[in-house]
């Protein structure tokens, strides 16, 4: 089994004969599309809209397959000057449609009996949503010559900053223990059983990012700053307001999650308390032990090992999942390992095309890593789900994207609970799936809070390095409260977190919230009907790219704008808690 992933499916290299084709394809499809908004006419409509469609398909699918295949590349290399090279190309091209888009979408929108073709029409049907949304969207949208102006000037501004971020962050070394190491292998020792070897781990974390603090803080504060100017530009009253319309997703909704957040995260406090007591603290949990191993759980597994577990646990809740993440295994869509240049973290990649995807990993064998696998090959079955829908069909929104690999997360973790062989390991498992929860509650809240307070300030000034430590600092305990030690926080996780580093995608955090919980109310909905929720849930997941986030709930019936229901999903840990108590005493 290959422990790098194959891009081979798309081209085999820079120099494959069928990437210099597609590049000249490429031009070609932009030639028709451009060529085609040049002579939109009101007569005939329908077909107009039609071809139009279908221009954007034919270019939306190379292009995306273009960029996918530089993006992938540069992730296990960001020192790989062909994929940087070339991703600006593929940039320059893809901005000379943007006056085109911005000009069949003004049509589109002021197309009067546009709900009379779209009944008349099975492919029209097809794009119903889209075509509803190109006309809802266009009241945000500026003429064609700036639009275009805007793609170019983002080139050198907003794209260049985020490369900035993640060139710093995947070649800055740490130094630790008299040796050169990188920041995804030093930010692994967090989970180290010694205590000594997650503090100085901690502390060389904290050196590291020193090195590169102030060229990162430029990073964010020139994408924050272009975010907010867009958003004047645009009509937008802020970037959560545009972050939220985009996501298709209504404030109602948000509100409703931050409040029941905000009512039941005591309970993860008392958690993290329960837990310094445990390790030997009275003042609460220093930073760095956030993710210190409890009860013994020391196993190690080998990829073939995790490959086996996986299909174990997920062949009794889908056969057809089980199925996708063999394949996963098998024809080398995984890149594992941590490796210097290599990007920290982990993600997953759809190949529509190909109806594939590719996933990476920094993996160490732990349970841990067993998890991260489940979530991101999660997102892969989401992916699975909506790779036959038409190809402008195939994107949905931030909130649910994090859906289907946190629910994931639930079925992997509980399984192992439930099957655990003794108290101490019941203890380790049940740490583990607290110390996520409480991740995607109390750090994901810190990172909506330090965003928000980022976002509010930028708008009359810079923000120098130490500034944005203090406000990360803010909200860190604000949203951890007296269950960390104040005294050992982390001022530079704005530095690591990729997630701010985007103009066209701010507020990047809330989201993992909302997927948590409302993946977590999914699986209580499973427990409770069995196989029978597996079609909802698929359909649900189909759904996501073509209505709103409040809709594609519907389908499982649930009903977000209700602080009841993300209540319910929380108070779901509360035995949790109990039991972590009691194990812990």
């Amino acid at each position: 089994m290959r422990d790098t992933w194959s891009l081979d499916v798309m081209y085999q290299g820079f120099e494959d004969k069928k990437f210099k084709a597609d590049l000249d394809e490429l031009d070609i499809r932009i030639q028709k599309l451009n060529q085609f908004a040049e002579n939109l006419t009101r007569e005939q409509e329908k077909e107009t809209i039609k071809e139009g469609l279908e221009c954007l398909e034919k270019f939306s699918t190379l292009y995306t397959q273009m960029m996918i295949f530089c993006e992938l590349k540069q992730s296990v290399n960001t020192k790989d000057a062909d994929s940087v090279s070339y991703m600006g190309v593929l940039s320059q091209k893809g901005n000379k449609t943007k006056a085109a888009e911005t000009r069949f979408a003004k049509y589109v929108a002021e197309t009067k009996n546009l709900d009379t073709y779209i009944k008349e029409d099975t492919f029209l049907k097809d794009y119903e949503y889209l075509l509803h949304n190109m006309a809802e969207d266009n009241k945000y949208l500026l003429s064609e010559e700036v639009e275009e102006a805007l793609a170019k000037m983002d080139l050198s501004g907003g794209q260049a900053w985020s490369n900035l971020q993640g060139d710093l962050t995947s070649s800055v070394e740490a130094d630790y223990r008299g040796e050169k190491i990188t920041l995804s292998e030093v930010r692994n020792l967090a989970y180290s059983e010694d205590k000594t070897v997650r503090k100085d781990a901690y502390e060389a974390e904290l050196a590291c990012y020193d090195k590169i603090k102030d060229a990162v803080a430029y990073s964010l504060n020139s994408i924050k700053m272009q975010d907010i100017s867009e958003c004047e530009m645009r009509g937008f009253k802020s970037p959560l307001a545009k972050t939220l319309y985009y996501a298709r997703m209504k404030e109602e909704t948000l509100q409703a999650l931050l409040a029941a957040m905000e009512e039941y995260m005591p309970n993860f406090w008392h958690y993290l308390r329960l837990k310094a007591k445990k390790l030997g603290y009275e003042n609460g949990l220093p930073w760095y032990e956030l993710f210190a191993p409890l009860g013994k759980s020391n196993k190690k597994y080998t990829i073939e090992e995790a490959k086996d577990y996986l299909l174990h646990v997920f062949s009794n809740f889908s056969p057809d999942m089980a199925a996708i993440m063999e394949r996963a295994f098998d024809e080398a869509w995984i890149d594992f390992y941590p490796k210097k240049g290599k990007v920290g973290g982990a993600f997953c990649e759809a190949l529509n095309n190909q109806k594939e995807f590719r996933v990476l990993t920094n993996f160490s064998g732990s349970f841990s890593d067993l998890v991260t696998l489940a979530h991101e090959l999660g997102h892969g079955y989401h992916d699975f789900m909506v790779h036959d829908n038409r190809p402008l069909n195939t994107d949905y929104s931030m909130p649910v994207a994090e859906t289907a690999s946190t629910f994931n997360e639930n079925v992997i973790t509980n399984y192992a609970i439930d099957h655990a062989t003794d108290e101490e390991e019941k203890l380790a498992l049940l740490e583990g799936q607290l110390s996520d929860i409480t991740q995607i509650m109390c750090d994901i809240y810190s990172r909506f809070l330090f965003e928000s307070e980022v976002v509010e300030r930028r708008k009359d000034q810079f923000l120098f390095a130490d500034e944005l430590g203090e406000i990360m600092l803010n909200a860190q305990k604000k949203a951890y409260g007296d269950g960390l030690d104040e005294s050992t926080l982390h001022p530079y996780m704005w530095i690591c977190k990729v997630h701010y580093y985007s103009a066209d995608l701010g507020f990047y955090n809330y989201p993992y919230a909302f997927g948590g919980l409302f993946a977590r109310g999914l699986y209580a909905k499973y427990k409770n009907e069995g196989d029978a929720f597996i079609e909802k849930y698929n359909k649900m997941l189909q759904s996501t790219p073509l209505m709103s986030v409040e809709d594609a709930a519907k389908i499982c019936d649930i009903d977000l704008t209700s602080k009841d229901f993300w209540l319910m999903s929380l108070h779901s840990y509360d035995e949790t808690i109990k039991e972590f108590e009691r194990l812990t005493k």
